[in-house]
């Protein structure tokens, strides 16, 4: 299931809402704050998600204006106790985006390239650089957090909770 959001914008974006772990009272609030960024109602197919008693799991096809991950991934965010990964593919004109969001951890948002790459941008790596010369966070650290290590470590127990979970693959850009 795709939804479509009509746009005046030139560049239109895709991508995919990974919910990994809510409860059934939060899954119609899911819908709701999907369904308000995308302008039209979401109807998402909710699955048992084994690594957490009484959650569920579902995902969601999106396709809107450039920037639509990031208010998605707001939106979500705002509902605070699930685990979620929002993406926007790379378009002729944008890098991808992945946002994703645990309880315990908060948001992680990072530009993705158009081959999958976490693409770091130059003054977050020159802090993480002095910030370890200063005596603060060492830098293997930083760059953890730079890469989303945390949340993928978190996301990971959830993503493969079962064999038959699916698989999505990323369409590349023309």
């Amino acid at each position: 299931m795709t939804a479509r959001v009509s746009t005046n914008s030139h560049h239109t974006a895709r991508g995919m809402i990974l919910i990994h772990s809510a409860s059934a009272a939060l899954c119609p609030h899911i819908e709701w704050a999907i369904g308000s960024v995308l302008g039209n109602r979401v109807q998402v197919t909710w699955t048992t998600q084994p690594a957490e008693p009484g959650a569920k799991r579902g995902e969601w096809s999106w396709t809107g204006p450039v920037g639509t991950g990031a208010a998605l991934s707001s939106a979500l965010a705002r509902l605070m106790q699930l685990r979620f990964e929002v993406t926007e593919e790379p378009t002729s004109a944008s890098d991808g985006q992945r946002y994703s969001y645990t309880p315990d951890l908060g948001s992680f948002t990072a530009v993705v390239g158009t081959y999958g790459d976490i693409l770091v941008p130059e003054d977050r790596l020159r802090h993480a650089v002095a910030n370890d010369a200063l005596g603060g966070e060492p830098i293997h650290k930083a760059l953890e957090k730079l890469l989303g290590v945390p949340w993928d470590e978190e996301l990971d127990v959830f993503r493969h909770a079962t064999e038959d979970a699916p698989v999505r693959w990323l369409h590349q850009v023309v």
